[in-house]
């Protein structure tokens, strides 16, 4: 669906979709129903979903929507990567605002995003919230405590992971744009200049963490991110319903922990042997959660410590179900 190259545009917004009908209609009705003079474009990807939105996408008119299917599931980092460069390959914008199927953004946020002044920034993170409005924690951006280290093993042994996810006063109304080092794809706001800079989302890793690299990267590199706390988004989500600790499938076990296990790298820089000695003990107690399963799930703990200490991110997604003993 869509025609040929339709730029150079403002704002362009990319969805990655799979098996998410519901949600997915919800988010691109929130998105198209703003004007074209404030969203010019929308490039969803369909990552070969079986309940019926290929059909639904397809028959939808307004001639603002690109729909791209794969011919296999690229994942949400590799379906982010195929989306921003069809986005930017269709309409040159100046402007891509990123969310999964199940994150949209609330009525007005895209015209308050097209009002701001928005020099000096190459990317901005909204601020996301669950449908009841309360904050919604996997989407809350972060400072890199790396950089100011005291205090930092207290932080990972007590579960808090490699980032300095900011609270509940930055999100307060009336609150500016703040500077953070990296932040998730849902909501996130990335200019041409940030594009030119990072270039595009890693497709390899598949899922987990890819925003995080990306985004750390961006700001590592010199670019500028702020939290933009009046842009507000919603993200409907169930992520950490269920056993605390548990990976349902199983399999996502194995990307979850090599991808963070680059995400340290990255963020700890000198610091990442130290801290690995504290997360590592901590993610193989993960095994407790996974009765019956436990030898797989050790199994694919130790493919993913090797794959990432090594940065090998092009393991055949066949051979980690295997591994799992696991089908999709």
């Amino acid at each position: 669906m869509g025609g040929g190259v339709q730029g150079p545009a403002g704002l362009v917004a990319v969805v990655v979709t799979h098996n998410r009908l519901a949600q997915v209609r919800l988010t691109l009705g929130r998105l198209l129903a703003s004007p074209s003079g404030v969203l010019a474009g929308v490039v969803v990807v369909d990552n070969l979903s079986s309940d019926g939105t290929g059909d639904w996408l397809a028959a939808q008119g307004d001639p603002r929507l690109v729909v791209l299917r794969p011919d296999r599931n690229l994942g949400g980092a590799g379906g982010f990567e195929a989306g921003m460069r069809l986005a930017v390959e269709r309409f040159a914008p100046d402007w891509l605002v990123v969310m999964d199927d199940d994150a949209r953004p609330d009525p007005g946020a895209l015209d308050a995003f097209a009002a701001m002044d928005k020099t000096g920034w190459e990317a901005l993170a909204a601020a996301v919230h669950y449908p009841d409005g309360t904050v919604c924690g996997m989407n809350r951006p972060y400072r890199n405590p790396f950089r100011a280290p005291l205090g930092l093993l207290a932080r990972l042994a007590g579960g808090r992971g490699a980032g300095a996810h900011l609270g509940a006063v930055d999100y307060a109304p009336g609150q500016a744009v703040q500077p953070v080092d990296g932040a998730s794809f849902v909501g996130l706001f990335l200019s041409r200049a940030a594009i030119a800079r990072a270039g595009y989302p890693d497709g390899r890793l598949f899922l987990y963490a890819d925003d995080g690299l990306y985004t750390l990267g961006l700001t590592q590199g010199g670019g500028t991110l702020g939290f933009a706390p009046m842009l507000r988004f919603e993200h409907d989500c169930s992520t950490f319903a269920g056993t605390p600790g548990r990976f349902t499938p199983l399999w996502k076990a194995y990307y979850y922990h090599r991808n963070m296990l680059m995400f340290q790298r990255r963020a700890a820089g000198a610091w990442f042997w130290p801290a690995l000695l504290v997360v590592v003990p901590r993610w193989l107690g993960r095994v407790r959660a996974h009765p019956g399963q436990r030898v797989a799930f050790l199994r694919l703990m130790a493919l993913a410590l090797a794959d990432g200490l090594a940065g090998r991110v092009g393991r055949p997604h066949a051979e980690v179900l295997a591994r799992a003993g696991q089908g999709r």
